[in-house]
């Protein structure tokens, strides 16, 4: 053998004694066959199988493993990101004529997907409130999936999703959901009858902010082959590297959900009442939108909530989060660092509530110290008091 051709070929290297804590990553594009036959039988291969990078390596098939066993499925497909995940139940289950139905509070992205992509190609869709209150109403034939998200974006409304999920089935129609709030450890989906569990593995999962990337767990192996049918046709996969970012995040997921949990109700609790503070939106709190369902259905909660503010204290609001020094301002959420980000949701709703019309500020509590953070929460909300020289010339 030429030295050309030794810098191509890899020897073969025992792994006998070797085995390690870590999931190897597999990166590939060519997958290789034992000879021709198998190459000409390619496409016969079974979805677990291996033919080529883009539909999957071991790596790739660890992380969908094990989320499927987190969410008590039968299997999970990887996308890019939490939005390609939404992007590909309404894909894979609506055609021109057919009809989505999504509730008021969902993550804005996924009505632009609605309004820009699908309805300009045939494809309907409908909001209904998050309480369900009429949504019998307006199922008709060409509504083909249910989609809720629980807790809702930003106003963390929880909904009836066994009720949902019990409707939908009457009429024959699917359902899915984002549970990317609570994961699989708060909430399984599956468990009361969803037909499509969704993460954004970018939040909890990664854990780390710095990673893009999406889940799908099904019960039925059908849906898995149209939403794998789905992907293939539009050149869909994931990195390898990024999945072992996610397998890597999973180990400390359990952990980390329990301290963000316990600090971000304790947080909640401690502003109630608080100057500058209008409500609290924690699904934990009694008295906040849907805490008997958040009580019945989930084993926690996570550390993700909002507060209302107080009208006089917005016009103060810039100068405010300019001095935060522990938490940052920043989309996403679910990382070690805590986050503010002031949101606005009146353009993105289309059922009036008051709170709907003042700036929320959503907390996604982190991994620094509790002591730090709440410093810096009561620094933020003395920032939004008027000054006494202020309230002396107001008055």
């Amino acid at each position: 053998m030429k030295d050309a051709t030794r810098c191509i070929i890899h020897p073969a290297v025992s792994t006998e004694g070797f085995d390690s804590l870590a999931v190897p990553v597999h990166r590939a594009s060519t997958i290789l066959f034992k000879d021709a036959a198998a190459y000409a039988a390619r496409t016969q291969r079974d979805l677990d199988g291996y033919s080529y990078g883009l539909h999957g390596t071991p790596t790739t098939r660890t992380l969908e493993a094990q989320l499927t066993a987190l969410e008590g499925g039968l299997r999970t497909v990887l996308v890019p990101s939490g939005q390609a995940a939404l992007a590909m139940v309404l894909l894979t289950v609506l055609m021109p004529g057919d009809c989505v139905l999504i509730p008021d509070t969902a993550y804005p992205p996924l009505t632009g997907l609605c309004r820009h992509y699908l309805e300009p190609r045939g494809v309907a869709w409908r909001i209904y409130p998050a309480d369900g209150a009429g949504l019998e109403a307006m199922i008709d034939p060409s509504v083909k999936l249910i989609w809720m998200e629980s807790p809702g974006s930003t106003t963390m409304e929880v909904q009836d999703v066994p009720a949902i999920v019990a409707l939908a089935r009457r009429h024959g129609v699917l359902t899915g959901i984002d549970n990317t709030w609570a994961t699989p450890l708060l909430f399984k989906p599956l468990a009361h009858g969803v037909d499509f569990s969704m993460q954004a593995l970018s939040k909890y999962v990664g854990g780390h902010s710095d990673l893009l990337l999406g889940s799908i767990t099904v019960s039925d192996l059908d849906l898995r082959r149209r939403l794998r049918d789905t992907m293939r046709m539009l050149g869909l996969g994931v990195s390898p590297d990024d999945a072992a970012l996610a397998l890597r995040g999973l180990e400390t997921m359990a952990v980390r959900l329990a301290h963000v949990g316990r600090v971000g109700l304790d947080f909640a609790r401690r502003l109630q009442g608080m100057p500058g503070t209008g409500e609290i939106l924690h699904p934990a709190l009694p008295g906040a939108p849907g805490h008997a369902l958040w009580q019945r259905d989930f084993k926690g909660a996570s550390g993700l909530f909002s507060v209302v503010l107080d009208e006089a204290a917005e016009p103060r609001l810039e100068a405010a989060l300019n001095r935060l020094k522990t938490f940052r301002i920043g989309s996403s959420w679910g990382g070690t660092r805590s986050l503010i980000a002031p949101m606005s949701v009146k353009s993105n709703r289309i059922f009036p509530h008051p709170r709907n019309d003042r700036t929320i500020l959503r907390i996604c509590i982190g991994l620094e110290d509790p002591a730090d953070l709440w410093a810096d929460l009561e620094a933020l909300f003395a920032a939004l008091q008027p000054h006494p020289q202020a309230v002396q010339q107001e008055g």
